[in-house]
């Protein structure tokens, strides 16, 4: 799977994706991130990427030239099989776990990062969908590129440890929360009171403690 971000901000991703489960996946060659520097890209010898809305209003808008630049270069078209090119945006459908295992499927992902008070709004016409990682605001794409890549990244087959960690986790299923689970010591002293693992997990009953296990997620789901 070979990810390409378009960004003005490649340096925010080195921490995250030089670490875990991401740097894993790199160095087992299973995902490639390449970052394209929408600046480069700019007409200009500021390398400007932003500017003022028609119409006025308040902020400035990312200009379409360098994005569209940027995706020529590289020879990125939408409607390319196997392939997506997406753009980031509070305007786009609402990411999860279902559209992390569609995507998982693509050979190469395309991710464009806003920033500013949004994008030339002509740049739709250059992706194949717009995704939104939820109902609130964020300074710009990068964040929500990372929690994408993150997501799609687990799913590959061997990234984890092991497979089956990603098929049980949370919302790995339609409206699945994952039961609670424990580990040592026993009994933990908190607040003064002694926090105890539920005896059941401690019994060695594989029937029963799965039966627990349902039981308590049906729990969850009925308290959300």
């Amino acid at each position: 799977m070979i990810f390409n971000i378009l960004t003005i901000f490649p340096h925010i991703f080195d921490s995250y994706f030089n670490e875990s489960i991401i740097k894993r996946g790199q160095e087992k060659k299973i995902i490639k991130i390449n970052f394209l520097n929408i600046r480069d890209y700019a007409f200009d010898k500021r390398k400007t990427v932003d500017d003022t809305p028609y119409g006025g209003g308040p902020g400035m808008l990312m200009k379409i030239e360098p994005i569209y630049q940027t995706l020529k270069a590289f020879k990125l078209k939408r409607k390319t099989p196997k392939q997506k090119i997406i753009l980031l945006t509070p305007k786009g459908k609402k990411f999860d776990q279902r559209m992390a295992e569609r995507l998982s499927k693509l050979d190469k992902i395309i991710l464009i990062c806003g920033r500013y008070e949004g994008i030339d709004e002509r740049v739709n016409k250059l992706v194949d969908e717009k995704i939104s990682i939820g109902d609130y605001i964020v300074t710009g794409g990068e964040a929500p590129a990372m929690a994408i890549i993150d997501a799609i990244t687990r799913l590959l087959p061997g990234v984890l440890g092991k497979d089956a960690s990603s098929k049980v986790e949370t919302f790995s299923e339609q409206g699945f929360l994952e039961y609670p689970q424990y580990t040592r010591p026993e009994i933990f002293r908190m607040n003064g009171k002694k926090a105890r693992v539920p005896k059941i997990l401690l019994s060695g009953n594989h029937k029963k403690i799965k039966e627990w296990r349902k039981e308590n997620v049906k729990r969850q789901l009925s308290n959300n």
